[in-house]
């Protein structure tokens, strides 16, 4: 049986994951002015940034509609006995619902709801290809990633809480203080939502190093065959001490660097930086 693995945008994997395991992207939507774009294809992260500095304003992010996902699934059907596809957590956006209602007038396409973003989701994604490509059935491979999807650890380092606060997220009170006592907040995915997790007061690069090592915590409950340490734009030098880190608790099979799409990058802004994982 063929079957096509496909993700929304928000999945993060790289250009040269995407060809290697032949995934299909579904891009989301980014509101600049009114005027919608497609998410990796007709904006980038560096875009918002330079709106959002010139502005003061932050975009607003838009799922799929289910014309869309109709398009989608046909599109990539052709040529394919089956489409496992992937989406954002429900808990954070309508993509799976409307992935859900096209998937049933389309037929032979199965639908998952990571509960995730960024490259927990990714993490999923590659482990759809792999079982595919090892002959299993699709209903098979859903079952396996609704269960392996359990034991994902998400979470990201906030370097500024400006853009969270220009989207409403948290007071303008709250980011100043934030910024004038130098805390990094770590945001976290827990049951399908961003929560804030432990903040750290110093300098980002400090920050970082200390919270790879609170993160991994108990080393033996790691799952030490892939990672990725993904951002939204951040200096060599951080990605390198992170990476040293890494290869020192633990002897990671893969360690693999993403930059963060718009959906990420547009609600925590630059120089935000997670490691994302799965436990045992």
């Amino acid at each position: 049986m063929r079957i096509r693995v496909c993700s929304d945008s928000t999945c993060d994997l790289s250009p040269e994951l995407l060809e290697r395991y032949h995934i299909t992207i579904a891009p989301l939507y980014v509101v600049m002015d009114g005027k919608s774009y497609k998410d990796t294809l007709e904006i980038k992260p560096s875009d918002i940034y330079e709106y959002v500095n010139r502005t003061k304003q932050v975009c607003s992010t838009a799922a799929l509609n289910v014309s869309d996902y109709l398009d989608f699934f046909r599109a990539n059907l052709e040529g394919f006995d089956a489409i496992i596809h992937f989406t954002i957590s429900s808990e954070m956006s309508s993509c799976y619902q409307n992935a859900c209602i096209a998937a049933e007038e389309v037929g032979n396409v199965y639908v998952i709801d990571s509960r995730n973003l960024s490259t927990g989701i990714g993490h999923l994604v590659l482990d759809a290809a792999e079982l595919a490509e090892e002959g299993k059935e699709p209903q098979e491979i859903c079952d396996i990633l609704n269960e392996r999807k359990k034991k994902l650890d998400v979470s990201f380092v906030i370097d500024t809480l400006k853009y969270l606060a220009l989207g409403g997220r948290c007071s303008s009170v709250v980011a100043l203080g934030a910024n004038l006592l130098n805390l990094k907040p770590t945001i976290r995915v827990v049951e399908g939502k961003m929560i804030v997790g432990k903040k750290y007061r110093m300098s980002l690069d400090r920050a970082l190093l200390r919270y790879v090592r609170d993160e991994l915590g108990d080393l033996d409950t790691v799952d030490t065959r892939r990672i990725f340490i993904t951002d939204s734009g951040t200096s060599e030098e951080n990605r390198q001490a992170v990476e040293k880190v890494l290869r020192e608790l633990l002897p990671f099979e893969q360690i693999y660097h993403t930059q963060a799409g718009c959906t990420v990058s547009n609600h925590c802004g630059p120089n935000t930086l997670g490691i994302l994982f799965y436990r045992k």
